[in-house]
């Protein structure tokens, strides 16, 4: 026989039961990957740190591009590793409030917003002549919006509940080696042989960044209309 809930109680009995919704979506408000919930911790480690640079390199060609267009306005890798830094650090907040399912914005609107920072950084690059102190913070304000795209990759393969914050870290781990690697990469390219010519900006920097702004904005319009 079922026992009945007196009238006076429902409040209660609902506020209790909202309440443990509302708990239960922050503890699990990522998708599960059922697949590696019993698995070895190092196997975790390893291969959501894989998946993390994999999801730079050579999959992320828009991440590459901002990394890239960050790298182009100073040529010092102190100060590019700097503003890498802060994009990690901030790309790590929102990938794990999103995965606890406290942060969310749809992907129409986040991968927009993604294409559009690559476009503000890449015309920075052609409309300042130099590295300004509050780019970090520009940079750590797109970082946040690059960790909701990351928190939509890393939801359609889940996260076990078992290594949910390993397997966080070694995402961002690999994240950060995968930038690193192209960080690097832009370096050698252009800033180790052509980065103290005269006419590094002129011949380098400007094409490449209104080339990359050009890219971003077609990937801008293409996310936001077709």
């Amino acid at each position: 026989m079922i026992k009945k809930i007196p009238v006076q109680r429902l409040p209660k009995t609902i506020s209790c039961l909202l309440l443990l919704l509302l708990v239960t979506n922050f503890v699990w408000g990522h998708t599960i990957n059922l697949d590696l919930e019993k698995a070895p911790s190092k196997d975790v480690v390893w291969f959501y740190f894989k998946l993390g640079i994999e999801h730079i390199v050579p999959f992320g060609i828009d991440h590459i591009l901002f990394i890239a267009a960050l790298y182009l306005l100073n040529n010092y890798l102190r100060t590019i590793f700097w503003q890498a830094t802060a994009f990690t650090l901030a790309h790590s907040i929102t990938l794990a409030l999103s995965m606890k399912g406290i942060v969310s914005l749809p992907s129409e609107i986040v991968e927009p917003l993604i294409a559009l920072s690559i476009v503000f950084v890449a015309l920075e690059n052609v409309l300042v002549s130099e590295l300004k102190a509050w780019r970090i913070l520009v940079v750590f304000m797109f970082g946040l919006i690059h960790g909701l795209g990351f928190a939509s990759a890393l939801n359609e393969i889940g996260i076990p509940r078992t290594n949910f914050f390993t397997s966080l870290i070694s995402f961002n781990l690999g994240v950060e080696i995968g930038q690193v690697a192209v960080i690097l990469f832009v370096f050698l390219l252009s800033g180790f042989f052509f980065g103290s010519k005269p006419w590094y900006k002129k011949r380098i920097v400007y094409p490449v960044s209104f080339s990359i702004a050009l890219i971003a904005l077609y990937w801008t319009i293409e996310r936001m209309f077709i």
